[in-house]
C-alpha cells in the first residue's frame, strides 16, 4: 500500500475551514494582470488555485486585474485565456476588475463618508516624501482633514475628469505612524486620462491594485484569496478594506513564488527582451512564457508534473530549471513517436548493395509503449545519409561506429562493413563506403554476428530536407537578475543554433504542430508551426535526450 501524501498548509488550512463550517464549499481565483504574456510561474499559481479547487470541489474564477490602462492590452487577455486552457483548466467565471468599476467607486465614496478616505493634492513626490521610512514615522498630508462633503465632491469631479493627471489622488486615512509601510495612507485611486482596453474613455480614474483587488475577491466571494510571498505585508490593508466595508471576508494567504534558476521571471524585463528584439517575441522558444514553452514542445503534462513535484511552500528557494527540463524528458519518453534525422550529414555508399533497389524495412514508433505505438515502412536503398560524426577515418580506442575495417548495424536494417572513404581536394570526408550482410536483416537476422555500434540514417533519394532550431538556456548565469547592472548581459550565445541542411525519414512531411518526436540519439522535436513551410518543415529541439548542460558548466 502506497504511502498517503501528506498536506501542504493550504491544504491543512482548507480542511480545518470545511470541517468546523466556516465555509461550505471553497472558491478560488486565478487573477493575472494582462500585461504580458503568462510564464512558468504563473503556472504554479495556475496548478494552486485550480488543483484545490478541483480537489475540494469548489470553483475557480478567471479574473483579470485591468487597473492599469497603460501597460494593458486585450491580445493579453487572449493569450490568458489560451495558456489556461492549454495547460488544462477550465474556470468557473470569467470576470475583469473593470468589471467592478461602478462598484468600486462606490466603496471608495462609502469610505469617505465614513472618514477613512480623502482627496490629496499633493504630488507623487511629496506623497512619497511624507511616508516616512520604516525606522522613521510618515507625516499627515495638509489636506488629511477635508470634510466629507468636500472629498466627495473633490472625487466626483476626479470622475469627470475636471483635473489633469497627477492633480489628485484618493487616500485611506489609516496610519501614517504604521511599521507595516503599507497602511501609511495608501493610494486607492490616481488620475490617468488613457483609454482602457474594455471601458475606453469611459473612465479616467482607475484604482490602484491594493484597493481593488480583496474588493473584487469579496465581490466574487473567494474563500481563499491565493498570493505569492511578496503580498505578505499588503494583507493588512487588505484586510482594512474588507473590515472597514463590511463587506464578504475573503480572506488572503501566501505562498512562495517559483523561482528559476538561469531564468527571469519579472514580466518588465521579459517585455525588455522582446521590445528590444533580443527574443522572437513572446513565444520565442527560449522564453519562459507558457506560449514560448508551447511552442518549444513542452506539454501541458510535463508542467503540471513539474508544479506538483517541487509543491507548496511558505519560504523563498531557487528550483534547477533542470528538473523542468527532466519533466519534459519524462513525458515525452512516453508519448514521443521515434524518427530517424541526421544533422551532419555525411554520405554512405553501400557498394554491394543493387543499384536503383529500393526496399522497406520496419521501425517501431515508440518502444515505451505496450504495442510499441505500431510500426512505419522506411524505405532503404544504397546510398544513405548518416552523421558525419559516425565515421572516424583513424579510429580512437572503444570506437564502436564507423571506421576502416569495422561493422555497425544500421538501425532497424542490415550490420555493414566500412571500406574506406573518398574525399575532396581538400581532404574533407564526403563519402563512406561499406559493403553490407544480407543475411543481417534486422528481425530476421540468424547470422550469428554481434557488433557493438548502432547508428541511424536516412535514405538519400527519399529523404526530407529540414530546418532544426536547437534551442539552450537563455541565460548563461545561474541568477541572471540578481547582480547590479544590466540582466541582459548575462544572455546566453549559443542558446540558439540553426541547422538549415538536415535530412528527415519521409514521415516526418505529414508532421504537424502539437506533435512530438524523438530523433533518435538526437533529442526530442516538435514541428514549428510559424516557420514550417509546405514541404519543408522546421522543427524546434524541445530538450536534449540527456542533460548536457551539467557537463558544459565544469569544463
Amino acid at each position: 500500500m502506497s504511502e498517503e501524501k501528506s498536506l501542504n498548509f493550504l491544504e491543512e488550512i482548507i480542511e480545518e475551514d470545511l470541517r468546523t463550517g466556516k465555509y461550505k464549499s471553497i472558491h478560488t481565483r486565478f487573477p493575472p494582470e494582462p500585461n504580458g504574456y503568462l510564464h512558468i510561474g504563473h503556472a504554479k499559481s495556475i496548478c494552486l488555485n485550480f488543483g484545490l479547487a478541483d480537489k475540494y470541489g469548489g470553483k475557480t474564477n478567471l479574473r483579470f486585474d485591468d487597473t492599469n490602462p497603460v501597460t494593458e492590452e486585450t491580445e493579453y487577455v487572449d493569450s490568458i485565456k489560451e495558456d489556461v486552457r492549454w495547460l488544462g483548466f477550465e474556470w468557473d467565471g470569467e470576470y475583469f476588475a473593470s468589471d467592478y468599476f461602478p462598484q468600486l467607486f462606490s466603496f471608495a465614496c462609502d469610505l469617505i463618508r465614513n472618514g477613512h478616505a480623502y482627496v490629496d493634492d499633493s504630488n507623487s513626490e511629496e506623497i512619497a516624501a511624507s511616508k516616512g521610512t520604516p525606522t522613521t514615522t510618515g507625516k499627515n498630508s495638509p489636506f488629511r482633514e477635508r470634510s466629507i462633503e468636500e472629498n466627495l465632491r473633490l472625487f466626483s469631479e476626479m470622475k469627470e475628469g475636471i483635473f489633469p493627471d497627477g492633480a489628485k489622488v484618493l487616500r485611506a486615512k489609516i496610519d501614517m505612524a504604521s511599521p507595516n509601510m503599507h497602511l501609511r495612507d495608501p493610494i486607492m485611486y490616481r488620475i490617468r486620462h488613457v483609454p482602457h482596453h474594455r471601458t475606453g474613455d469611459k473612465w479616467c480614474i482607475y484604482p490602484m491594485y491594493d484597493f481593488a483587488h480583496g474588493e473584487s475577491d469579496s465581490i466574487e466571494n473567494i474563500t481563499h484569496s491565493i498570493c505569492t510571498l511578496e503580498f505578505e505585508v499588503h494583507r493588512p490593508l487588505y484586510q482594512w478594506y474588507i473590515d472597514k466595508l463590511g463587506i464578504f471576508p475573503s480572506r488572503q494567504y501566501e505562498f512562495a513564488r517559483l523561482n528559476l534558476n538561469y531564468t527571469v521571471m519579472s514580466k518588465r524585463k521579459l517585455l525588455q527582451l522582446v521590445n528590444e528584439g533580443l527574443v522572437d517575441g513572446w513565444n520565442d522558444p527560449r522564453m519562459p512564457t507558457l506560449s514560448g514553452l508551447r511552442r518549444r514542445g513542452y506539454t501541458p503534462e510535463s508542467i503540471r508534473n513539474f508544479c506538483e513535484r517541487i509543491g507548496i511552500q511558505r519560504r523563498e528557494n531557487i528550483i534547477d530549471v533542470g528538473l523542468l527540463e527532466f519533466c519534459v524528458r519524462e513525458d515525452l519518453n512516453r508519448i514521443a513517436e521515434r524518427r530517424m534525422a541526421v544533422l551532419d550529414p555525411i554520405k554512405l555508399v553501400i557498394t554491394n548493395y543493387p543499384v536503383g533497389q529500393t526496399e522497406i524495412v520496419l521501425a517501431e514508433n515508440n518502444p515505451e509503449k505496450e504495442d510499441h505505438g505500431g510500426v512505419r515502412e522506411l524505405p532503404f536503398c544504397r546510398e544513405l545519409w548518416i552523421e558525419a560524426e559516425d565515421f572516424m577515418e583513424v579510429p580512437a580506442k572503444k570506437w564502436f561506429r564507423l571506421a576502416p575495417g569495422q561493422m555497425v548495424r544500421l538501425k532497424n536494417a542490415y550490420i555493414v562493413q566500412c571500406e574506406g572513404c573518398v574525399k575532396d581536394g581538400d581532404g574533407k570526408v564526403i563519402e563512406v563506403h561499406c559493403t553490407y550482410l544480407p543475411e543481417t536483416r534486422s528481425g530476421s537476422d540468424h547470422s550469428g554476428i554481434n557488433v557493438k555500434g548502432t547508428i541511424h540514417w536516412v535514405s538519400v533519394p527519399h529523404a526530407i530536407g529540414s530546418e532544426l532550431r536547437l534551442y539552450d538556456r537563455l541565460f548563461k548565469m545561474e541568477d541572471p537578475a540578481s547582480e547590479d547592472g544590466d540582466f541582459k548581459e548575462h544572455l546566453n550565445p549559443d542558446s540558439l543554433q540553426v541547422i538549415r541542411h538536415a535530412w528527415l525519414e519521409p514521415s516526418l512531411s505529414q508532421a504537424r504542430a502539437g506533435e512530438f518526436y524523438q530523433f533518435i540519439r538526437k533529442g526530442y522535436f516538435t514541428p514549428d508551426h510559424m516557420l514550417s513551410q509546405e514541404g519543408r518543415p522546421v522543427f524546434n529541439r524541445t530538450v536534449t535526450l540527456k542533460d548536457n548542460w551539467a557537463k558544459t558548466q565544469k569544463k
